[in-house]
C-alpha cells in the first residue's frame, strides 16, 4: 500500500475556514484579549493562515506568535543528538490573554503537554484553546482538541503528513501504512 492524499489545498483551506468560524462563535471574549501561538514546525504558518481566516471575519490583526518545544519534550533520548531548534517567539504577554494554540496533527497529546508548559513559562493565559487541522486519535494523555479542522481515523502505526506549501511546496495531507514516510510524520 501506498500513501494516500486525503486532503488537498482547497480541503485544508475549507477546514481553516470552519476553525475560524467555530472560534469565532465559541470565544466570547473581546478580540483584543485573543492571541495566537503556533507550534513549530507547521503549526506556526497554519496560526498564520488561521489569524487571516480571522481578519475576514472582523478580528483584524490578531497577534500571532511560536513555540518551539525542542528542550520541553519528554522523548529527548529518542530524538537525534543534534535536533533543530526554532526560535520561540512571543511579541506579547500571554497573561490574562486567551492563547489559541493551534498545531498540524494531534496524535498522542505529548506535543500539546510540552506546549503548555513552555507556555506557562511565559506567564499564566485567562484560557488556553487548541486548535489543530487534524486529529487521528491515539490519546495516550487526556489532552482533546478545542476546535478541528479535519478528523481522519486511523490505525496506530499508520501516519499523517501534513504538507503546507510554505515548508513543502504543497498543502496536503497524506495518510502513509506502517514504515512508509511522505513528508512530515504524526
Amino acid at each position: 500500500m501506498t500513501a494516500k492524499r486525503l486532503y488537498n489545498e482547497n480541503d485544508i483551506r475549507s477546514a481553516l475556514n470552519e476553525m475560524a468560524q467555530s472560534l469565532v462563535a465559541r470565544v466570547s471574549v473581546p478580540k483584543s484579549q485573543w492571541v495566537l501561538v503556533g507550534i513549530h514546525r507547521r503549526g506556526v504558518p497554519l496560526a498564520g493562515r488561521l489569524a487571516a481566516a480571522l481578519d475576514e471575519r472582523g478580528f483584524s490583526s490578531l497577534p500571532v506568535g511560536s513555540l518551539d518545544i525542542t528542550f520541553y519534550r519528554d522523548d529527548a533520548g529518542a530524538s537525534p543528538l543534534d535536533p533543530v531548534v526554532q526560535d520561540t517567539n512571543l511579541p506579547f504577554d500571554v497573561a490574562g490573554k486567551t492563547v489559541i494554540l493551534v498545531d498540524d496533527v494531534l496524535f498522542s497529546g505529548r506535543t500539546i503537554r510540552c506546549a503548555l508548559d513552555e507556555l506557562m513559562d511565559f506567564g499564566r493565559p485567562a484560557r488556553v484553546l487548541l486548535a489543530v487541522l487534524v486529529d487521528r486519535g491515539h490519546r495516550e494523555l487526556p489532552i482533546q482538541a478545542d476546535v478541528v479542522g479535519k478528523t481522519i481515523p486511523t490505525q496506530r502505526d499508520e501516519r499523517v503528513d501534513v504538507h503546507l506549501s510554505e515548508m513543502d511546496g504543497e498543502d496536503a495531507v497524506w495518510l502513509s501504512p506502517p514504515g512508509e514516510r511522505k513528508g512530515k510524520t504524526r
